[in-house]
């Protein structure tokens, strides 16, 4: 399809030279992650941080996530700890954020933090994020590229719809392909999840070999919220439509192909579905349903994080 759109542009040596050179004038950019796209700009930077604020309408109170290239460059704003290094090892780069107590010498601008002493890091899995990380002298802090409480996006597209040329560069890295965003842990004081993702409590705890916390937690990270992912039209949990002018999400082989009902994966494969969900709510408000019903999705392993975001986008 020809890119009809002047300030989405294919990866090259040009464009990464000129979002470089962005970034390092503390502007914003719409990047490309495995889970979806951000919006992003150097952590360090108070105008790159007010920006992101600014252009997402982000309460002040909801910290951003600090993307990073490699532990080396995490090690001067984070205090890291064995819980790290062990979820690291078998999870990173990927879709995992860890909340981590800040250093005093950290340069990470404290309004990106909402000014905790906890930092939540990534080290994202795509090739565009992680070259132009590895070109940079500063972290980025990146949320997902959505105005606040609105549907992440999972294509450059989607990016432009958010914020048209008030983006001056998005980079169209193809689709996302995990499709919702990072699981995020606690691993300051009693671990805990704080965000459900694709990697669901039991991996976390089999690697750890401990329980988690369930008890409450004030917001340390992004996704907790609660009003958020919403599409922009009603959700209705665990119930069908009575006429076919509402869309019907539905999950599985059962479920007949009928022109209102929305199929997350009719393999029933969970993952699937987590990299359809929000594609699927943009698809339905595109099409001009006035209400979204939901079929009740299995809530465990990836369906957890599904669950959730539905949840969070009824409300």
């Amino acid at each position: 399809m020809k890119n009809i759109y002047s300030n989405i542009y294919s990866f090259n040596k040009k464009v990464l030279k000129k979002t470089i050179k962005s970034l390092n004038r503390g502007n914003l950019v719409g990047l490309p992650t495995e889970t979806v796209y951000g919006l992003a700009g150097n952590a360090y930077s108070k105008k790159a941080v007010k920006g992101i604020y600014k252009l997402k309408r982000r309460p002040k109170k909801n910290p951003l996530i600090v993307h990073y290239y490699d532990i080396a460059q995490a090690s001067k704003d984070v205090i890291l700890n064995k819980n790290f290094f062990k979820l690291h090892k078998k999870f990173c780069p990927g879709p995992i954020t860890f909340v981590l107590k800040k250093t005093k010498s950290s340069k990470i601008v404290s309004s990106a933090t909402s000014n905790l002493n906890t930092v939540a890091i990534r080290f994202p899995n795509h090739k565009i994020i992680k070259t132009i990380l590895k070109l940079l002298d500063f972290p980025l802090a990146m949320p997902s590229a959505n105005l606040s409480s609105k549907l992440s996006p999972v294509n450059a597209v989607d990016v432009f719809e958010n914020f048209k040329k008030n983006l001056k560069i998005i980079i169209d890295g193809g689709q996302s392909k995990i499709g919702i965003e990072s699981t995020v842990v606690d691993l300051t004081k009693k671990l805990k999840i704080l965000r459900p993702g694709i990697i669901d409590s039991e991996e976390i705890k089999k690697v750890l070999k401990v329980n988690l916390s369930k008890k409450g937690s004030k917001i340390k990270s992004p996704g907790m919220l609660k009003k958020h992912y919403s599409p922009g039209i009603p959700i209705i949990l665990g119930r069908k439509p009575k006429n076919s002018s509402h869309a019907y999400i539905v999950f599985g082989k059962k479920f007949k192909n009928i022109y209102n009902y929305f199929n997350l994966s009719k393999k029933a494969d969970l993952k699937e579905a987590a990299s359809n969900l929000y594609k699927t709510m943009r698809r339905i408000k595109k099409k001009g349903f006035k209400k979204i019903f939901v079929a009740k999705i299995p809530n465990f392993g990836p369906g957890v994080a599904i669950n959730d975001r539905l949840t969070r986008a009824s409300r």
